[in-house]
C-alpha cells in the first residue's frame, strides 16, 4: 500500500493522530488552495472554485472534527471522479 493509500485511509478512519501538514497536502491535491489570515490567527482557510471554503486550526494533534470535514470533502471528489 502507498503512502498515500495509507493517508486516506487514516483520514477515512477518522484517526487522531494526523498531522496538519498531512491535512494540508490532501486538501492541495484536490485543488484547494490554502491561506493563512495576517495577525497572527492560527486557523488556515482552504479555497477551491465552486465550494465552500474549509477552516482548518493549525493545531495538533487535529481534532476530529476537522478530520471529519476533509474525509467529507475525499468522498465527494471521489464520486465526483467516478462520475466522469
Amino acid at each position: 500500500m502507498s503512502k498515500w493509500d495509507k493517508l486516506i485511509e487514516k483520514i477515512c478512519s477518522l484517526s487522531k493522530e494526523l498531522r496538519f501538514n498531512e491535512l494540508k497536502k490532501v486538501m492541495e491535491n484536490y485543488g484547494y488552495k490554502m491561506s493563512q489570515p495576517k495577525g497572527g490567527s492560527s486557523h488556515c482557510i482552504f479555497r477551491k472554485d465552486g465550494c465552500s471554503p474549509v477552516t482548518i486550526p493549525k493545531h495538533e494533534p487535529i481534532k476530529r472534527v476537522y478530520v471529519k470535514m476533509v474525509k467529507e470533502i475525499i468522498e465527494r471528489e471521489v464520486d465526483t471522479d467516478d462520475a466522469r
